[in-house]
């Protein structure tokens, strides 16, 4: 079957199906140790299930708001406490590479060009918002970057490639700041911002499942806003020199309510996500989609019934795509414009590789692979 095949084949049985409910796996505690450490085998489902979320053991109750998918087999999460793992089974077991020394540091976003080599982001004001790299699988860890200025607030970091990529602060002086890279992650530079419009009042991004800053293809990069009076993105053609900006159509003006997460499945073709984060206050227009790269956007006609804040394209799918929150995951299959909610547990960000492996994870070391039950 092709991959298109089998993306379409999951489609339907998600459709035709009851939802899996992904129920929060009980984690032991917090393991630093370096080394392996070692899952529990846990079922998705009952018999006539369908694909849903799995729930895979990683013996640690950190809350992974970073996660990178590299293939069906292999993931790296980061999150509270410095903490760092990764997996080479599938999910069996994960592998504690935290770097030494980082407890006190809070990751939000960790990006991978394989097994071996990441680069993780670490949040907050002035220096507690670092960059550090590995090349060796987390067996060692290089910082690349401490913020040396106490304004800024760094939230989320995306490569175009192996070699190129940026990372995204708070406006600083009424502007967002724009960190660049041409050497994997090895070093930083500030970019100039003359070609970055000036923040709304207020206006801030969300470091909260790794997507307020995402790119598609070799030049491409969108940013993701909340806070001011709208919702926006904004949109570089050219690796974060020029900007323009957009309003999204999810609703802001409070601290707590905007765009929280991006997924671009080309130059053209993206979603956003996002909503009010307080639990007792609602999220209408949850979500919204563009065909032109962000200059205009389109609220979704049926949205996620409450606040998300990651989402993702299926592999090979011209339209499916999946969005998390604490309240569930959702499911598309026409392009964001409407939402069905397809299981009930709590992630904060989802990924998925180009073999067709998604993963999510969130609070209490929870961590997920995407199965397919018999139906």
């Amino acid at each position: 079957m092709t991959a298109m095949g089998k993306t379409r084949r999951w489609v339907s049985l998600v459709l035709c199906g009851a939802a899996v409910a992904a129920t929060a796996l009980a984690a032991g505690p917090a393991a630093h140790a370096r080394g392996p450490v070692p899952a529990r085998a846990s079922e998705a489902g009952a018999a006539g299930a369908v694909p849903g979320w799995q729930p895979v053991a990683t013996g640690v109750t950190a809350r992974f708001r970073g996660l990178v998918a590299v293939s069906r087999h292999t993931a790296w999460v980061a999150g509270s406490a410095g903490t760092v793992l990764r997996t080479s089974d599938g999910g069996r077991s994960w592998r504690d590479v935290s770097p030494p020394g980082a407890g006190e540091l809070e990751f939000r976003d960790v990006e991978a060009f394989d097994g071996r080599r990441a680069v993780v982001l670490a949040i907050g004001e002035g220096e507690a918002s670092r960059i550090l790299r590995t090349d060796d699988g987390g067996a060692t860890w290089t910082e690349t970057f401490r913020n040396p200025d106490p304004r800024a607030f760094y939230d989320c970091v995306t490569f175009f490639d192996r070699r190129h990529g940026l990372a995204m602060s708070d406006p600083v002086d009424g502007r967002f700041r724009i960190l660049s890279t041409a050497d994997g992650g090895r070093s930083w530079q500030v970019l100039p911002d003359g070609g970055m419009p000036a923040a709304l009042p207020g206006e801030a991004g969300f470091a909260a499942g790794g997507q307020c800053l995402v790119s598609a293809g070799p030049r491409d990069v969108w940013l993701a806003t909340g806070g001011g009076s709208v919702g926006r993105v904004l949109h570089s053609g050219d690796r974060g020199l020029t900007w323009t900006a957009t309003g999204a159509g999810i609703p802001a003006g409070d601290a707590a309510r905007g765009v929280f997460g991006l997924a671009f499945r080309d130059r053209a073709h993206g979603i956003a996500v996002g909503g009010d984060y307080r639990a007792d206050q609602p999220s209408p227009d949850a979500a919204a989609v563009t065909r032109d790269g962000g200059r205009t956007w389109r609220t979704a006609t049926t949205p996620p019934p409450a606040y998300r804040s990651s989402v993702a394209w299926l592999p090979h799918s011209r339209s499916a795509a999946l969005a998390v929150g604490p309240t569930g995951t959702d499911l598309t299959t026409d392009g964001g414009r409407t939402w069905r909610t397809v299981d009930t547990g709590s992630y904060d960000t989802v990924d998925c590789a180009p073999d067709g492996g998604c993963w999510a994870s969130g609070a209490q070391g929870r961590v997920a692979r995407l199965v397919r039950h018999a139906g």
